[in-house]
């Protein structure tokens, strides 16, 4: 306890020096403030101005320490002007690019630049690892894990598919809806002619009861359209023509008419002996003719074989 405020008494003793030694104290700041002798820009801060040392031995030194003599295997940096354009070559222009002088607000030079100079070091870096054996190609038989783990990718497989349904669904519900206005549009129109027709026929109703006419045909309007419908279903088979089956029937048998007696004998017919052959009639040729049936194991008739069992 004695030795704190010893030590106390001693940061008290350095304080008041301080303020002694100090040119204005702060009783004095504030009677110079109140009567007004403080005004902006009276008291400035100067800093002091920085010393610049070059120390050129030191940063020699330093640079030593840094610096080390490793191959080039170790470092693998190369530095080259970027490859020719055989664009600008065979056109006979000497392009800016090669010399390094690049235009920093052209997009299109400057990456034609790093692309060129990427290209150059690529050319002149493959010779290099392949002469140190560093293989550049991947192998066949090159297994490289995915970044992302199978979880992941199965979460998002499931967002796709998930999103792909909703799709799926909201276009079957579009379509729903479109069929549901146009069968509704239908159905109105076919009720619609449906009341025209009722009203047609209340109006002809009317009319034969008040004797203005003497007809019944509002009666058969349904038996009419029926049989409108049918003629007209006719005349378009008739405009199609007749399907398969029909003309293959009409080709072998014909098309009507008389069938009985097509292979009677006329008196033309049986003086033309243009189609006579005689080696055909009389069976002497080698090919023509027609030869008898031989049976070889020809069975006996009834009698016979009662015979035979009354033998044995």
């Amino acid at each position: 306890m004695i030795m704190d405020f010893a030590e106390e008494d001693v940061m008290l003793v350095q304080e008041s020096d301080e303020e002694e030694n100090s040119d204005l104290s702060d009783s004095e700041l504030q009677e110079a403030f109140a009567k007004g002798l403080l005004k902006a820009g009276m008291n400035v801060l100067v800093e002091k101005p920085k010393k610049s040392v070059n120390n050129v031995e030191g940063l020699k030194q330093c640079l030593a320490d840094f610096r080390k003599d490793l191959p080039w295997v170790e470092r693998l940096d190369l530095t080259n002007l970027p490859a020719e354009d055989p664009l600008s070559k065979v056109e006979g222009k000497v392009p800016n690019v090669t010399n390094g002088e690049v235009n920093a607000d052209d997009d299109f030079q400057r990456e034609m630049f790093f692309y060129r100079q990427a290209q150059a070091t690529a050319l002149q870096a493959l010779p290099l690892l392949n002469k140190n054996g560093i293989s550049t190609k991947r192998p066949d038989d090159y297994f490289a894990e995915m970044a992302k783990s199978d979880q992941h990718m199965q979460k998002i497989r499931k967002r796709l598919i998930s999103k792909q349904t909703i799709l799926e669904k909201s276009e079957k519900a579009k379509k729903l809806r479109e069929q549901r206005k146009f069968g509704k549009k239908v159905q109105i129109e076919v009720i619609q002619k449906r009341q025209k027709e009722k009203k047609a026929m209340m109006n002809a109703v009317k009319k034969y009861q008040k004797g203005m006419t003497d007809k019944l045909d509002f009666l058969d309007g349904d038996q009419k359209m029926g049989k409108e419908s049918t003629q007209g279903s006719k005349k378009a088979l008739n405009k199609k023509g007749p399907n398969a089956k029909r003309k293959f029937k009409d080709q072998k048998f014909g098309f009507g008419g008389k069938k009985s007696g097509k292979k009677w004998n006329t008196k033309e017919s049986h003086n033309d002996v243009s189609s006579f052959r005689a080696k055909v009639a009389n069976a002497k040729g080698g090919k023509g003719g027609k030869k008898g049936k031989v049976g070889k194991n020809k069975r006996p008739g009834k009698s016979v074989r009662k015979k035979m069992k009354s033998r044995s």
